[in-house]
């Protein structure tokens, strides 16, 4: 191997430098100088090659030790924007962020997913373009999407679609290559767990922590993990699907999930087991979780119990996982936990710290998500942060200041256009 072309050499001292002042580890030239052992000249050409092409700029005043108070890099937050949506079966939330993954503004709303992959994605695409104009933010520079079920990793960071394992009745249609050539822009799906979990690390009650579990009790029950301060996807993408863990000889989705209670609460309305819930029945037709969680909070023992005992369910799920992950928090989120109240975190907590080691249980924290909807857009925003800026493919874009030049992207752009042509050819012809 010989040595690396200076251009090589440029484009890493640059991406190193910029990722530097991006996370604050170092903000002035004596300690970018220090960090990256980089020479004195080599640190001021690269500074100001990122200034001219708007990636950073410089700030205050430091603090002085000794000599002349030393000027503050900053990084240009504002120089993009990035848009996120996290779409689940029921609704879906919208939002735009700035470059450094903060929330700039939020848009929730209710909607169906088997509305189909064409409504959801006229409705996505007028409320970013809302979005963008009433808050005229500057145009983006790439799209996060969190999506039900298990997103397949793709096989290169830009211009391979991934494959959306958890929607069926979407295969086929290429969703996710219309929403980005909509914008010209590259786009990151996750599943919706994994972005709630990045989202609870980074502005929920996992801040600060490197070893967390987050679980999502709804219609089905997933986990996200960080280990060490990285998300755990697994080879395919698909890692934390405890739903699938056998609870005697069901699994526990099919006991524990949503469904599942919603059917037991509509057959104890039925039976008079639950007075609460009978009263429901009848004067709503149905019986949701929603119901049930309230019930259970007005004292309703059937309530009480069944929860607690989907609660004591979950834990013994998490329990295995504790042992082998040792995370220092569990935060439970979804629909069940929202409404479930005490009485399915009691359980939860129950069974958790009576399977545990002691030493993995000792310090554990169990506690319910208070971000809600919003911990997805906060997880989508960190996913195309950590893709955009990650060493391999900074160094691909920095050069031209915007990852939309980035060569690999540009040809997966191509091959967009492609694949839509195609899909808009009259049957029987092939597009140019």
């Amino acid at each position: 191997m010989g040595r690396p072309r200076t251009v090589d050499a440029a484009q890493s001292s640059l991406a190193l430098l910029l990722n530097l002042v991006r996370t604050e580890t170092a903000t002035t030239r004596q300690e970018l100088e220090r960090h990256s052992e980089l020479g004195r000249a080599v640190v001021a050409d690269r500074l100001t090659t990122m200034i001219d092409l708007g990636l950073l700029r410089e700030g205050e005043l430091g603090q002085a030790t000794g000599g002349r108070a030393p000027r503050q890099m900053r990084f240009r937050q504002d120089a993009g924007s990035l848009l996120v949506s996290a779409i689940d079966q029921n609704s879906i939330a919208l939002g735009v962020a700035d470059l450094n993954g903060q929330m700039l503004v939020e848009h929730h709303e209710a909607a169906r997913l088997d509305a189909g992959p064409e409504a959801i994605l006229e409705r996505l695409a007028t409320i970013f373009d809302w979005l963008l104009k009433e808050t005229e933010k500057p145009a983006p520079w790439g799209i996060g999407l969190a999506l039900p079920g298990p997103i397949e990793k793709p096989a290169a960071v830009f211009g391979t679609v991934p494959v959306l394992q958890g929607m069926q009745s979407w295969q086929g249609f290429p969703f996710l290559e219309r929403l980005s050539m909509r914008y010209g822009v590259p786009i990151f799906a996750r599943s919706g767990v994994q972005t709630m979990t990045m989202g609870e690390a980074k502005a929920g009650g996992g801040r600060g922590l490197s070893d967390i579990i987050y679980v999502k009790l709804g219609r089905s029950i997933t986990a996200g993990l960080i280990s060490e301060g990285r998300l755990h996807r697994g080879a395919q993408g698909a890692a934390g699907m405890i739903g699938h863990s056998r609870v005697g000889d069901e699994l526990l989705g099919a006991v524990a999930g949503a469904d599942a209670l919603a059917r037991e609460g509509m057959a104890a309305a039925e039976d008079g087991r639950s007075p609460y819930l009978a009263q429901v029945l009848l004067r709503q037709g149905e019986v949701s979780v929603v119901d049930i969680g309230h019930a259970a909070q007005l004292g309703d023992l059937f309530c009480v119990e069944l929860l607690g005992r989907c609660g004591r369910m979950v834990g013994e799920a998490l329990a295995p996982l504790t042992n082998l992950i040792n995370p220092a928090l569990i935060v439970i989120g979804g629909l069940v936990a929202e409404s479930g109240g005490d009485s399915l975190l009691a359980g939860i907590r129950e069974a958790v710290y009576r399977q545990s080691h002691p030493m993995v249980s000792r310090d554990l924290q169990i506690m319910r998500s208070q971000m809600g909807a919003s911990a997805g857009l906060v997880g989508a925003a960190q996913v195309v942060v950590e893709e955009l800026f990650s060493s391999s493919t900074l160094q691909g874009w920095i050069g031209h200041g915007t990852p939309l030049r980035h060569p690999d992207f540009q040809r997966g752009l191509e091959r967009y256009k492609r694949t839509l042509a195609l899909e808009m050819a009259p049957s029987g012809q092939t597009a140019p």
